[in-house]
């Protein structure tokens, strides 16, 4: 990959960690704050302990997908990005640029997603 796509990958890669951290932070410090409302009634801490797990939920997919993206930045570092971690191909640059945090190219996702890789 040359320098100038690997540089505008980095930035977007970049830019989607930054996103990243702010929504986990975020839902973290939202779902300590349902924690702390006081609530007597039953469907109340019922909604509340619903939109707990929803907010730690979404912190922990958020969280996935930051991981992918740090590691996507060590392989911009050690120049093996762009390479499929499973066949060592190119990954398509159609993929690249829907998910610049990709570690596969599509058909070792779909092998992938089969359970077969």
């Amino acid at each position: 990959m040359d320098k100038k796509k690997a540089e505008f990958y980095r930035k977007r890669l970049l830019a989607k960690q930054e996103e990243l951290l702010r929504f986990v932070s975020k839902s973290e410090a939202d779902g300590r704050q349902v924690d702390e409302e006081v609530t007597q009634d039953i469907a109340d801490k019922a909604a509340n302990s619903y939109a707990k797990e929803f907010l730690f939920h979404q912190s922990d997919d958020n969280r996935r997908v930051l991981q992918l993206v740090n590691e996507a930045l060590e392989r911009l570092k050690n120049g093996s990005y762009g390479l499929c971690v499973g066949c060592q191909e190119e990954v398509q640059h159609k993929r690249l640029e829907a998910v610049p945090w990709a570690r596969h190219c599509i058909e070792c996702q779909e092998k992938q997603e089969k359970g077969l890789l």
